[in-house]
């Protein structure tokens, strides 16, 4: 069990199973074999928080099916708490089938028709969970259809109000809403909520149809409410924002294996940083270092992931 005397971070959303090729660089169709490996973005992120040290929790729905009541047991294993998770006795815990390119990079191909995860209603929600955390993060997926965004505005609202931190990485999978427009819009309906963002270079381009590397682009994501931007850039490391300061910190050169998990292996590292210490991005100086710091380890986080993943 984790320990009850460090600040839970409570996860939300989906939770799934990714089938990836045992061989990069070839299509679905073409790949002969498939290696079942646990997914979901917030689901990574929890386990992530855990092994790190922090206390995690998970909430979400999963079918009441072997794949299921897998994911459960691997987040027990990690030491995540899983009061939170619901079953559904009619629906299907979700699939995805995740193509590698030789880079490392990944396309995916969803089966949710709808999927459990997709059908988490209000009633089911562990409040007395949520409320208690001192963040409470999630992604943009469980807003693309009903119940569950019902499910997911009425978890963060219980958590702002009860004064948790809000953290959003808006995970973009185009492919699972009804068209571009339609994700760019529901992605960010909820962008003024939350107190720290984590978004790629490629979602800034995608969200604002501007260059990503232009500062003046990726500030029109900057909200008066924001306590933390972080814009994730791949090989070449990160950049953040604050209300006082900013800055850079660079890659690292690494031969990359499989990206997938990286970015939520980013995201637990920074959460468990922040739920630390909450002040480190409030002003410059010391404080400075320290966030630069934390991205390094965040990034160097990232890289042994993408590594360990498929060894």
């Amino acid at each position: 069990m984790a320990n009850s005397d460090k600040p839970l971070i409570v996860s939300f959303g989906e939770m799934l199973i990714d089938f990836v090729p045992d061989v990069a660089g070839v299509s679905l169709a073409e790949s002969k074999a498939f290696l079942k490996a646990p997914g979901g973005a917030p689901a990574n992120v929890a386990c992530a928080i855990s092994k790190l040290g922090g206390t995690s929790a998970f909430v979400g729905k999963v079918g009441d099916d072997e794949f299921g009541h897998m994911l459960v047991s691997i987040l027990k294993q990690n030491n995540v708490n899983t009061e939170g998770i619901s079953y559904d006795a009619n629906a299907r815990t979700a699939l995805a089938f995740v193509t590698l390119k030789t880079n490392g990079e990944r396309e995916f191909m969803f089966y949710r028709n709808p999927s459990a995860d997709m059908l988490l209603k209000e009633s089911e929600l562990n409040m007395g969970l949520i409320k208690k955390a001192k963040i409470f993060h999630y992604g943009s997926i469980s807003l693309i259809a009903e119940p569950c965004r019902s499910a997911h505005m009425a978890a963060m609202n219980a958590a702002k109000m009860s004064g948790v931190l809000l953290s959003y990485d808006p995970n973009v999978r185009i492919p699972l809403w009804p068209s571009p427009d339609a994700a760019r819009e529901g992605i960010m309906s909820i962008w003024k909520y939350a107190d720290f963002i984590k978004v790629s270079d490629e979602e800034v381009s995608f969200l604002t149809n501007g260059d990503p590397e232009k500062e003046d682009v990726v500030l029109t994501l900057w909200r008066d409410d924001l306590k933390l931007l972080i814009v994730t850039d791949g090989e070449k490391g990160c950049r953040y924002f604050t209300k006082t300061f900013k800055g850079r910190v660079g890659g690292y050169s690494v031969k990359t294996v499989d990206t997938t998990g990286a970015g939520d292996s980013f995201v637990g590292a920074l959460l468990v940083s922040v739920a630390k210490d909450p002040t480190i991005f409030q002003v410059g100086g010391f404080l400075q270092v320290e966030i630069e710091r934390n991205c390094v380890m965040c990034l160097c986080i990232g890289v042994m992931c993408c590594r360990m993943r498929r060894i």
